[in-house]
């Protein structure tokens, strides 16, 4: 049976933003000259009523407005989302509302409007402080507007703030990397999420590579960046994200411990623990025209699959084993149904290799294994999906 201890979370996808970024393969899309606000309010709520009996009555933990750009939507309409919400599924207490933003003041409202709607973290999509490295990403914001953002937030009484920095940027140095983290520091937010730029598939970037810093530098930027973050008081607690004390984000933090988590609007997914146990997977449609057309209806459902059992290994690791922390064997039973026994092989197999630790059951990559955590991972794969990469063949092959 499902564990009633499993967190219940809410993705909200808003799918337009000002301008796509080149290296950007998220679902979102160039923002029409007037956006369809309280149409797309509206299909929210009716996908939402259409997943309801899926949370059976469960709290929600925490809410996050991803995209896109959610803040080209205005405080009011966020409050006409969240509002809506409410009146249909219970909040827990001190529940976490993030609202993602970029620092461009086109692309925000006023930020003490979004804390009266009931957002309480911000998460901005900085990406650097360099004007240059920002003009070769696409960015349409410059470090100023950047800066300028963070404090107007900061002076409306927004605490808890994020920055989404990049590293590896086309001709991006390690003093340049450095530099940015350096920025980050002084603005004092309490969290900052800090990435490689890969080259994604279907992206202006993968078709037409920018000149990136290779492999070794790339790793340099990366070490010498933990380091210096580390000196300031920011804990590492994920592959990419780094927090002070009590500050991290309780909603990833959900993802990545294999909790439960509903997704409403274009292309959003969701991730859901059946009264029998079973795991399943569910999307919507990705084209906003087609989601405002049938959300709420069966044919605003992408899709929903049951995760095959022999799957469940694969996909508790791929998200606790980005936890610095790692995971309990405990919960790994609680949150897949499947014993302890089912992983044991993996386990032994990645400790003669250096790549975990387990002591007292409990679960995490040593420093060796966090760098080739690919690698880690997929030796719980299912056996036959397993010899297809050793062979060169694709999963599923």
């Amino acid at each position: 049976m499902a564990t009633p201890a499993i967190p219940l979370s809410l993705y909200i996808h808003i799918p337009w933003c000002v301008r796509k970024c080149p290296y950007c393969d998220f679902n979102s899309h160039n923002a029409p000259n007037a956006l369809p606000v309280n149409e797309y309010i509206a299909a929210l709520l009716a996908d939402l009523d259409q997943d309801l009996p899926l949370a059976r009555g469960r709290a929600l933990h925490s809410i996050f407005f991803g995209g896109g750009t959610p803040s080209l939507f205005p405080p009011d309409a966020i409050a006409g989302i969240l509002d809506g919400v409410a009146q249909r599924l219970a909040f827990a207490p001190a529940v976490e509302i993030t609202l993602e933003t970029n620092p461009g003041t086109v692309e925000h409202g006023p930020f003490a409007g979004y804390r009266k709607a009931g957002v309480n973290r911000i998460s901005f999509g900085v990406q650097s402080f360099d004007d240059a490295a920002l003009q070769r990403i696409g960015r349409i914001h410059d470090a100023q507007q950047a800066e300028r953002a963070v404090k107007s937030a900061q002076d409306a009484g927004m605490e808890n703030l994020n920055l989404d920095l990049m590293y590896a940027l086309p001709q991006q140095t390690l003093a340049g990397a450095l530099a940015d983290v350096e920025k980050a520091i002084l603005l004092q937010t309490p969290h900052l999420s800090h990435y490689q730029l890969t080259l994604e598939p279907n992206t202006q970037f993968a078709a037409n590579p920018p000149p990136l810093p290779d492999d070794d530098a790339a790793w340099d930027m990366q070490e010498a960046c933990q380091a210096r973050l580390a000196q300031s008081g920011f804990a590492q607690y994920e592959v990419s994200a780094y927090a002070r004390a009590g500050s991290a984000c309780r909603h990833n933090l959900n993802y990545w411990n294999f909790g439960d988590y509903l997704g409403i609007g274009a292309g959003a997914h969701a991730k859901l623990t059946g009264a029998d146990g079973s795991v399943s997977r569910r999307w919507k449609l990705r084209a906003p025209r087609g989601y405002l057309e049938y959300a709420g209806t069966p044919r605003g459902v992408g899709g929903h699959d049951v995760v095959a059992t022999e799957q469940l290994p694969f996909e508790f690791m791929l998200n606790a084993l980005r936890l610095n922390a790692g995971f309990a064997l405990d919960d790994f039973v609680a949150r897949t149904g499947l014993p302890a026994d089912a992983v044991a092989p993996m386990l032994a197999d990645a400790r003669s290799r250096g790549w975990l630790e387990c002591e007292h059951r409990h679960v995490r990559a040593t420093e060796l294994g966090q760098r080739f955590l690919n690698d880690v991972i997929g030796l719980f794969l299912p056996d036959r999906e397993r010899s297809a990469r050793a062979h060169g063949g694709p999963p599923h092959a």
